[in-house]
């Protein structure tokens, strides 16, 4: 955990701060580095892959890339809630063992772009037992508020390997 807190910054980073994109899933506020983030857009239905994970909705066309895309809450074992128009999929770009490939998280909205010092990062605490929590990089207070930071390839990167790429170009 030590080492994804003092991740290498990207070119042209502040060593001392990192950019990331916050949103909410209910009363809680999460974030993704900036740097990972291709697009933000408004839901839209998707189209259905059989046989996928209950958290994994389906696939969309984002001009011409297939796209997974993957509801937060039910990934988190949240209670599910309403799309409204303020319910946006964040599309997010990934490294896996087979390259970069992208996923859309559906959020509840999306927040503001932060800049958070890497001295106020601080590991999530080890909650022992069942809890999987791997995909949590660390946690930050902003504003009075404390921030999840994701791990976005631990957290899909699994999902997407489970998805076979015959199955998502049929939907095309």
């Amino acid at each position: 955990m030590t080492d994804q807190l003092a991740k290498k910054p990207a070119e042209g980073d502040s060593p001392t701060s990192r950019q990331v994109l916050t949103f909410c899933l209910g009363a809680e506020t999460y974030g993704v580095d900036i740097l990972r983030v291709q697009e933000i857009r408004g839901w839209s239905p998707v189209t259905r892959i059989p046989k996928s994970p209950p958290h994994v909705l389906g696939v969309l066309n984002l001009r011409g890339s297939i796209v997974p895309i993957i509801d937060l809450r039910v990934r988190f074992s949240l209670e599910r809630a309403e799309f409204t128009p303020l319910t946006v999929i964040i599309v997010l770009s990934i490294t896996t063992a087979s390259g970069r490939s992208e996923f859309g998280l559906v959020v509840d909205s999306v927040s503001d772009v932060v800049d958070i010092g890497t001295k106020d990062l601080k590991e999530a605490p080890n909650l022992g037992g069942k809890m999987n929590a791997d995909f949590i990089q660390c946690l930050a207070t902003v504003a009075d508020r404390m921030l999840i930071l994701l791990d976005v390839d631990a957290l899909v990167g699994r999902d997407l390997l489970s998805l076979e790429p015959s199955a998502l170009a049929g939907a095309a």
